[in-house]
């Protein structure tokens, strides 16, 4: 039954991919047949990898005071998404522009009713791939978000203030909107429950000033995780220092190196990181974004990483952190030419992640795929 499902996801995907195809940027590679494509109905999932590995750097920090949120869409604070079936839904756009994340924002009629948290990644200098300020900027201008980071805990040009709110200027951040180093004045603890790694989150302490988050994530490959979209994206780039430590450590320690001989066990850490966010923020105050272009193998938090090798995608969103990872990596294995990025994934057994996330109740691995743009 989970390799029928598997199949069934990917087979989805590959159609969705054969419809969008026209709009995207392919790089290489011939496009799947309509035929083979079309073995499969629009929009089911679950899917599958195998192995696992070592690990290899990480995500950022930020400061500032919250702006008050905007007006934005019309809805209610947090109007719970499933289809008809009962499944998580997973929003999709092949339009990368600034509008169509607007659009994708829009599709999931969400209203905030504080102060805004856009989480990002910074990028590392000098050529890491983040999510330029011309993409995000009217979003989170719409929203009167103020955008936050993490300083890291590997070091290189964020792992301290100074350095990283220049990281910030430089990048063009503080250009488009406020900016807010989480953990400049210290971290505080909010409980994790149910797992089996942590007992604890530990963020930087500027996270109690926002009532409301937008998880804004670079969807890509990662040399730790495998891949790295909006579970790691709380789960590391949330983390103070000392956090980020203790998720790479599956809970061991808070202090030292960052690397962990027990692969599963710090896979399975990330997605207990997000249900202590989830849990102290509350479900209804957060939404994700996944943003799938310039796929390379490597993370944002690589500032050399290998040139992609596989097309752009579009851009995801749910309310659900695994459904929509789990979206994102299925287009990835259904893309004709992510050859590279799948080997990266499976390397690391990154589907982890995703199983031990659902296991734990933070999400679903099952989802509806829903296309915008017709």
């Amino acid at each position: 039954m989970k390799r029928l499902n598997t199949l069934k996801r990917i087979g989805a995907a590959l159609l969705l991919l054969l419809l969008v195809a026209c709009t995207t940027q392919p790089q290489a590679a011939a496009q799947p047949t309509a035929e083979a494509a079309l073995k499969v109905a629009a929009s089911v999932p679950t899917a599958a990898p195998e192995p696992a590995q070592p690990q290899t750097a990480e995500e950022p920090a930020a400061a500032s005071e919250p702006a008050a949120a905007a007006d934005p869409d019309p809805g209610p604070s947090a109007e719970p998404q499933s289809a008809d079936d009962g499944t998580s839904v997973v929003y999709f756009t092949s339009d990368i522009s600034a509008a169509g994340l607007v659009k994708i924002y829009e599709a999931l009629h969400w209203q905030p009713t504080g102060a805004v948290a856009v989480k990002i990644s910074t990028g590392e200098p000098p050529a890491s791939n983040y999510l330029r300020p011309e993409l995000i900027g009217e979003l989170v201008q719409k929203l009167n978000g103020t955008i936050v980071e993490c300083n890291t805990a590997y070091g290189g040009s964020r792992a301290g203030a100074a350095m990283h709110k220049q990281v910030a200027a430089d990048h063009g951040f503080t250009a488009i909107a406020p900016f807010d180093l989480l953990d400049e004045d210290g971290e505080v603890e909010w409980p994790v429950t149910g797992g089996t790694r942590l007992n604890r989150a530990i963020v930087g302490s500027h996270a109690e000033h926002y009532t409301d988050w937008v998880i804004l994530s670079h969807f890509k490959g990662h040399a730790m995780a495998g891949f790295g979209g909006a579970i790691k994206n709380v789960a590391i780039g949330m983390s103070s220092p000392s956090g980020k430590v203790y998720v790479h450590t599956a809970g061991t320690k808070t202090s030292g190196s960052i690397w962990y001989s027990n692969q599963d066990a710090w896979l399975e850490a990330l997605g207990e990181m997000v249900t202590g966010v989830r849990d102290h923020v509350g479900a209804e105050h957060i939404i994700y974004i996944n943003v799938m272009n310039r796929l390379s193998v490597d993370c944002d938090c690589d500032g050399n990483p290998a040139e992609p090798d596989m097309h752009d995608i579009g851009i995801l969103a749910s309310l659900d952190p695994v459904a929509l990872d789990q979206a994102c990596v299925d287009l990835v294995y259904a893309a004709p030419d992510s050859a590279s990025l799948i080997r990266r994934i499976e390397r690391q057994n990154g589907i982890h992640t995703l199983e031990h996330a659902e296991e734990i109740g933070l999400g679903s691995r099952i989802y509806t795929l829903v296309d915008i743009d017709g």
